[in-house]
């Protein structure tokens, strides 16, 4: 039996509301992709929401936030608009990358959103950067980065948390662990399969929690969030849970049984924490058809944005691309 939920009504909805938030925007861009108006790649966050909207929730606005490629979830709870997301998916101009970055590199630096990285672990090094920044300006903001487990075996890991430790640096280290990677078992790919062992190894703190449970995320991750802020060092966050839909759209599933599948979606964090408020007298029917509402709109709102954009001028596609200057020839009325 869950414990009550222990915040105020309205905290206890939003949470909720964040999670349909994500879930309708994700299965209407997967609409959408089905249509061929969204191109490229596209990783999809369905049955993950409750860490990006338990975790954020224990941030500031102020914290610096990274994640990986499967990050519209965390793009729109830190504050970018989903005007913004669903247009940048769409490849406009009027997306927070101006249509360049596509589903994989949302960013947005006036919510201090620093991506959205398609390189597995690329987002670690950055956190301690941002992190070393913040620390040397004398300030008292974090650096929250988000990555999978497949994200462990990588370099960039053990670099980041290494330097992280040695100089004490305010991040928080969110490992989302899925159990697959792009499309390989954690066993068959890592011989430790204790994320905390792993990552403990480097003398951080570090802490399991229920991925599908945004009441247990968020009070970890305040925990975590209020050390840090302390000035006691980084911390390590292994959240346990599990995405519905394939690695990608590309994928075609053969690494993992349906019914396996079907077993985390009995438990879906949505689901669960709707039966919990319901259970609890925080939310009724009604509620939760206002609530859905509320979120469709805004979703179709995000889409007919998304349709009334443009491309960038072919005249700005050469902006913000770096050339570097010529090298210079001994003799340069020789050069071309």
């Amino acid at each position: 039996m869950s414990a009550p939920v222990p915040y105020p009504r309205d905290f206890a909805l939003a949470l909720l509301r964040d999670m349909l938030r994500i879930r309708r925007l994700e299965e209407r861009a997967a609409e959408l992709y089905g249509q061929g108006k969204i191109r490229g790649f596209l990783h999809l966050y369905i049955g993950e929401e409750a860490v990006a909207v338990g975790a954020l929730h224990a941030l500031t606005p102020d914290d610096a936030v990274l994640a990986t490629y499967r990050e519209h979830g965390h793009a729109l709870i830190q504050g970018v608009p989903m005007t913004a997301i669903m247009a940048e998916m769409y490849g406009k101009q009027e997306g927070c990358s101006r249509g360049r970055g596509g589903s994989m590199h949302l960013f947005d630096a006036r919510t201090r959103f620093f991506g959205g990285n398609a390189i597995v672990a690329g987002g670690l090094p950055l956190a301690a950067g941002l992190a070393l920044a913040e620390r040397m300006q004398g300030g008292t903001r974090l650096a929250a980065c988000f990555f999978g487990e497949g994200a462990m075996a990588e370099g960039a890991f053990h670099e980041a948390l290494n330097l992280a430790v040695l100089w004490q640096l305010p991040v928080l280290f969110c490992c989302e662990n899925n159990l697959y990677a792009m499309g390989t078992a954690l066993a068959r790919s890592q011989s430790q399969t204790d994320l905390c062992a792993k990552a403990g190894a480097y003398k951080i703190a570090t802490q399991t929690v229920d991925g599908m449970d945004v009441v247990a995320v968020h009070q970890a991750t305040c925990t975590a969030v209020e050390q840090v802020r302390a000035g006691l060092g980084p911390y390590f966050l292994e959240y346990q849970t599990y995405r519905f839909r394939a690695h990608s759209m590309f994928d075609p599933e053969l690494y993992r049984d349906k019914a396996e599948v079907e077993q985390w979606k009995a438990r879906g964090p949505i689901l669960a924490y709707k039966a919990r408020l319901m259970a609890e007298g925080l939310l009724d029917e009604a509620g939760l058809a206002a609530l859905e509402a509320e979120v469709e709109q805004e979703v179709e709102a995000a889409v007919a944005y998304a349709e009334a954009g443009s491309p960038e001028p072919l005249e700005d596609l050469c902006r913000d691309v770096y050339t570097p200057a010529p090298v210079p020839t001994a003799n340069p009325e020789a050069a071309p």
